[in-house]
């Protein structure tokens, strides 16, 4: 059955353009971890390599504008994480990412992982402010679910002895690093909850790197801390340290000494309540932010894809590699240039042997030919000698008479 509608014909051009339009429209922003391998820097300073594993790979190009602000230079064999879009090069027709940035996994590799547990248990709505429970305002018994001999009972149990020295303080003792962290933190709370002896549960510890705060990252144990009827103040580590547990938790405290502050019996409850606000506000502030965050990410998008200076970054891509295949070409004439050369050094050494013979043998004939004329003189003289010695003895040769 004929079909009325007229289909579109593509050129190649044409056809590379639009994937490349789709490409970067619909993977703009992602991260992924690979190892470095066929890295190349031109003299332009834009960085080329692809990123694979063990089953996969796929070429990137990171501009010079970018790399410029990268903490090291890559080199073949990095394991890296890179937050890249999704592209085409067009004039070959190769997909490949544009990558933003790039740093050694490890770290970021723990980053990755924080930020899907993070989105995880936010759609599920356990970061959500109506869940979280207000703190009594008469707090009489406090838990403290921390490690017994670290930094931050020390600190907290200082700052309750200046400001609520008759505040009763209960210690629910657990690790608070290593695998076996977050299984103690998680028996502790559930112990907390069944004896139901105190008013709020401080749960934290002291600063440290973000692989020594990883237990207070794991899921199970913020499900704990949501399921928790008690209120929970999450107190991990510096102010700069931001954990899973500080968002499912109540209430967040920079530091464990804040939170002893802010559980602390106070004349004037206001304090208190504008800590509570200024959580909330800044719970508040982060979502309001990271959705502005997105929006700004979607119309960066649509302004890069119609930015000159894709199109230049293109050229220059194009640039680079024909830069790269003139060098290998004059690389490929010198060493055949080279070849050339070492076979008529050859040919002119055995020419010049041969050469040198031959004038030995010149040589040698024009010293025979100089002996044969010489040779032929003196034939001649011993002739004409002969000849006349033999004359003269004919002419006086007696004549017989008979």
């Amino acid at each position: 059955m004929l079909q009325n509608q007229i289909q579109k014909t593509y050129t190649v051009s044409l056809l590379n353009k639009e994937i490349r339009y789709l490409l970067e429209q619909n993977f703009y922003s992602l991260q992924l971890t690979g190892e470095i391998s066929n890295f190349i820097s031109p003299s332009s300073g834009h960085w080329y390599f692809s990123l694979k594993d063990d089953n996969a790979q796929i070429r990137a190009a990171m501009w010079r504008g970018n790399n410029r602000s990268a903490t090291f230079k890559p080199k073949n064999g990095d394991q890296v994480l890179v937050r890249a879009r999704v592209s085409l090069y067009e004039p070959r027709g190769d997909y490949q990412l544009i990558v933003e940035h790039i740093e050694p996994a490890g770290e970021g590799q723990l980053k990755q992982q924080f930020d899907a547990l993070k989105m995880q248990l936010a759609g599920e709505g356990l970061f959500a402010s109506e869940f979280k429970k207000p703190l009594p305002n008469n707090i009489r018994r406090l838990g403290v679910i921390t490690s017994p001999t670290g930094a931050a009972i020390k600190d907290i149990l200082t700052v309750l002895e200046k400001r609520a020295p008759q505040l009763e303080v209960v210690i629910y003792p657990a690790l608070v690093q290593g695998n076996e962290a977050h299984t103690q933190l998680i028996e502790q709370l559930q112990l907390a909850n069944q004896r139901n002896e105190v008013d709020v549960i401080i749960l934290g510890r002291g600063g440290g790197s973000m692989e020594d705060l990883w237990c207070f990252n794991h899921e199970m144990l913020a499900r704990a801390i949501f399921n928790s009827h008690i209120p929970v103040v999450s107190a991990v580590g510096h102010e700069i340290d931001t954990t899973i547990s500080d968002y499912v938790a109540d209430l967040r405290a920079a530091t464990p000494s804040q939170a002893a502050e802010i559980v602390s019996p106070d004349k004037n409850h206001l304090t208190q309540h504008i800590d509570v606000l200024q959580s909330q506000l800044h719970q508040h502030m982060r979502k309001h932010l990271q959705v502005a965050s997105h929006n700004y990410q979607v119309l960066e998008q649509r302004l890069l894809r119609y930015h000159p200076t894709n199109r230049l970054n293109q050229q220059a891509q194009l640039r680079d590699e024909l830069e790269i295949r003139l060098l290998n070409s004059i690389n490929r004439q010198l060493e055949s240039a080279k070849y050339t050369q070492h076979t008529l050094k050859a040919r002119l050494e055995k020419a010049t042997a041969r050469k040198t013979k031959l004038s030995h043998a010149g040589q040698t004939l024009q010293n025979l030919v100089t002996r044969l004329h010489s040779a032929k003189k003196t034939i001649r003289v011993f002739r004409k000698a002969t000849c006349g010695y033999w004359l003269q003895i004919k002419c006086h040769q007696p004549t017989l008479q008979y």
